[in-house]
């Protein structure tokens, strides 16, 4: 095997990759995202061909914990890794040809904000069932779409062939008369794997001063919210129909996770009332809100995704939804960064938004974990905040050591009933994935989970034709 420069490929360049990976809160070059319970994993190459991996303790994903491991060029970045320039080694300025990489297609172009162009690597070691070479395709465009609307454009005028994001449920309507002339087809994918999430701040901190903090981070408050909403009214308004309603963050498209008997809400206005009365919050002047016993309203904010019309809908769904029980919330919608800034920051009352997540809870524990950075409803903690969340922890530790298959799914569905009591982010509806692309796009090996058509790229065929530059 070699790099698109032509440079061999050794299994010294797995072990470089090793050692290499950036830490940039700590500022520094550590392999902490390849850690097992906290403890390194031990590496070393037998030969130029064979990596020994060592793992310090029992993991039940296995060497899944390699998948997302970027192989890195040692010929290109040995010198920075010494220097300590590592992190600036590569950036949106370094020209092509000073790259290296090892899949089908190698960058060739970058037009900041416009497009990124990926020609095919020659050095490319697969080959296809009749030796011919991979990948078919000559090259890739990306272009840099501002929204939806205008990539469903390209789509539908040919410019595009592919969507790169799953198609709303009214453009599905509108590519009808393409998909008749054989112009557009629309791959079904099934379930979505990662529904929408919405969820509060839960820092004690935020809250300390602030005259809703006896209320608003309450359990009871969620729970409200949770039996407010009509799941099934959500998915037909929100979706037109296209999508199942849901309970929680595993959702039907990961099957292996699922659990069908987790414990939900159902909609009722009375039960949402019920759980605002035990938390103080009545009707007590007569207008369309309720109050505290000091007087402070219930209302709140929620920060969502500018330009996604999925879910600046959802959330003027929930908005609707929970005026009916007397609580008002204000949509606030942002740009994506500073969206990001806000949630990092902590800045925030609550949020609407879109995660990517692993399909195996043991490859998610950033989410799960109350120290990790993707516990977006109070991230990085030190020490647990809440004894629920202590116990989530050791039964996420728990399976992730484990490796019988059932007994894994077992401790899992326990931290599902744990998530399911305590609510710390609300889930209403997964929605069914379409894809659209171009009729003269063939050989797709299309998939639930992101990215969803771009899983085999090198087999991707044009026109059935073995080679084409787009």
């Amino acid at each position: 095997m070699r790099w698109s420069d032509g440079a061999p490929f050794s299994a010294a360049d797995v072990i470089f990759s090793f050692e290499t990976v950036y830490n940039p809160k700590a500022k520094a070059i550590q392999a902490t995202v390849l850690t097992v319970d906290g403890q390194r994993l031990a590496v070393s190459s037998a030969d130029d061909r064979h990596v020994i991996v060592t793992f310090p303790s029992t993991f039940g994903p296995g060497i899944r914990l390699l998948d997302g491991l970027p192989i890195l060029p040692k010929h290109k970045l040995e010198a920075s890794v010494a220097a300590g320039t590592f992190p600036q080694a590569w950036s949106a300025d370094t020209p092509p040809s000073e790259l290296a990489a090892l899949g089908p297609f190698m960058l060739s172009r970058y037009d900041a904000g416009e497009r990124v162009v990926f020609d095919r690597n020659p050095q490319y070691w697969r080959r296809d069932d009749n030796g011919q070479p991979l990948p078919y395709l000559d090259r890739v465009i990306l272009d840099i779409v501002p929204d939806q609307n205008a990539e469903l454009v390209r789509l539908q005028s040919g410019q595009a062939d592919m969507f790169q994001q799953s198609l709303r449920a009214e453009d599905l309507a509108a590519l009808r008369p393409l998909v008749a002339d054989q112009r557009v087809e629309l791959l079904e994918l099934g379930v979505s794997t990662d529904p929408d999430a919405f969820f509060f701040n839960l820092r004690p901190q935020y809250w300390a001063n602030d005259p809703r903090g006896s209320w608003l981070p309450r359990g009871e408050f969620r729970r409200a919210i949770s039996h407010a909403v009509d799941r099934e009214a959500f998915a037909e308004t929100v979706f037109l129909a296209a999508a199942v309603p849901i309970h929680g963050p595993i959702t039907p498209g990961n099957r292996r996770w699922f659990w069908p008997d987790l414990p939900r809400d159902e909609f009722s206005r009375p039960r949402a009332l019920a759980a605002l009365k035990s938390i103080g919050l009545e009707n007590r002047d007569q207008d369309e809100w309720l109050e505290d016993t000091q007087g402070t309203e219930a209302r709140f904010n929620v920060l969502t995704f500018r330009g996604n019309t999925v879910l600046e809908r959802s959330a003027a769904v929930v908005r609707d939804e929970l005026k009916q029980i007397g609580v008002a919330m204000d949509v606030v919608p942002l740009e994506a960064g500073a969206l990001h800034e806000r949630m990092i920051a902590g800045k925030f009352e609550a949020i609407f938004f879109n995660f990517t997540s692993d399909l195996d809870p043991a490859m998610n524990q950033d989410f799960w974990l109350s120290s990790g950075s993707a516990h977006i409803w109070h991230m990085s903690q030190p020490v647990p905040a809440t004894d629920w969340e202590r116990q989530m922890d050791a039964l996420i530790r728990q399976q992730a050591a484990t490796v019988d298959e059932g007994e894994r799914r077992r401790i899992f569905r326990e931290v599902q009933r744990l998530f399911a009591q305590h609510l710390p982010v609300i889930y209403f509806a997964a929605p069914r994935l379409y894809m659209g692309v171009s009729g003269r796009t063939g050989n797709l090996s299309p998939a639930p989970t992101r990215p969803h058509l771009l899983w085999s790229a090198d087999t991707i065929t044009v026109n059935g034709a073995a080679s084409h530059e787009p």
